[in-house]
């Protein structure tokens, strides 16, 4: 930071204090900012997507216990299953077929290769659901830091600058405070709204996660029936 010349009037509007910072306080705002910027991305996207695999988790749900044949239904979904609940019930139909339509039929252990299909098919769909979450908690967690380091760099060399000018008056402190502390400003606006939008999509993925879980449980006990009926 250049101390002000005598008489000068300090710019303290954003952009002024962001010109007027040190460059390391400088290229602190500047990746909080696109921090910031990268959350919002994060945000719409995963929005989107949670939106979208809800709104097709009830279509598929309401198509399976329309009493539709489950051969119908598998036949509609097996080339392109384009969601969580549509992709457990491919898998399980799969498995199951292959148990049915070989050469020997295999009913031994039939029910545990369902459940293990199943399972590794609703780990495979959280997973992607809670791709980038980790972002959102890292940067929730760590923004404040990096503002709070790029605000005490600032300060340090405010005080550099006034032992330099041997001027201890408010209008030669403030303008070099108020540039360091904008930083943790920036820190807190990147960090704030993505500590919110990691716990609200945490709390929807966990929701979808326990209802594939619970899907799961009612598929395997129908097909539990279907097994005991033709061994």
């Amino acid at each position: 930071m250049i101390p002000e010349a005598p008489g000068m009037a300090a710019d303290l509007s954003i952009f002024g204090l962001f010109w007027q910072a040190h460059w390391v306080v400088k290229l602190v705002m500047v990746g909080l900012l696109a921090c910031s910027v990268w959350v919002w991305a994060i945000a719409i996207d995963k929005f989107l997507l949670l939106q979208r695999t809800r709104s097709a988790m009830n279509r598929f749900e309401q198509a399976f216990w329309s009493g539709q044949s489950l051969e119908e239904l598998y036949r509609s979904l097996a080339s392109r299953p384009n969601h969580s609940m549509a992709a457990l019930f491919v898998a399980a139909m799969r498995e199951w077929k292959r148990s049915f339509e070989g050469s020997s039929r295999s009913f031994a252990g039939l029910q545990m290769r369902i459940d293990k299909v199943m399972d590794v098919t609703i780990a495979r769909e959280v997973e992607r659901l809670e791709r980038r979450l980790l972002v959102l908690a890292t940067v929730g967690s760590a923004s404040p830091f990096v503002g709070l380091f790029g605000t005490v760099w600032g300060i340090m060399n405010s005080f550099q600058s006034i032992a330099a000018s041997k001027n201890t008056s408010l209008a030669v402190v403030a303008p070099g405070i108020a540039e360091a502390l904008f930083a943790t400003a920036i820190g807190l606006v990147a960090a704030i709204p993505a500590t919110i939008f990691y716990n609200k999509f945490s709390s929807e993925v966990n929701k979808q996660a326990a209802r594939l879980e619970g899907f799961a449980d009612e598929f395997s006990a129908i097909l539990s029936r279907q097994i005991d009926e033709r061994a």
